[in-house]
């Protein structure tokens, strides 16, 4: 068995709603949008800038919904208001359909961008 890593979830234009850097670090993300695309408390994300270049892991846990907090050290990348975007991938011998989401400046989810095949059938 030869396992690929493949995306299984994308929150896409996220906002950040805070930055705590005294905190632990980690990223809060609204229950709502962990929801949506399937993500778990505790589980790796990777953490990606949209307008400028910082790239980051880390890992997620659930908030209010809306919430996106970035906390200790991952604090220090980002800043209120920067779109980001987040993504998490499973190890799997089988094609994933990957859950995506698209969202607006208050973090609501405005588009399923989750594609409708991943072979391009």
């Amino acid at each position: 068995m030869r396992l690929s890593q493949l995306l299984k979830a994308k929150l896409h234009h996220v906002r950040v709603t805070y930055s705590n850097p005294e905190y632990v670090g980690s990223i809060e993300l609204g229950r709502d949008l962990m929801d949506a695309v399937g993500l778990r408390d505790g589980e790796l994300v990777h953490v990606w800038a949209v307008d400028h270049t910082a790239r980051i892991e880390t890992y997620a846990f659930a908030g209010p919904d809306g919430a996106c907090g970035l906390n200790g050290g991952a604090a220090r990348f980002f800043q209120t208001g920067d779109r980001l975007i987040i993504a998490a991938f499973d190890l799997s011998d089988e094609p994933i359909v990957p859950r995506i989401v698209l969202c607006d400046e208050g973090n609501r989810i405005v588009r399923d961008m989750t594609p409708f095949s991943v072979t391009g059938a």
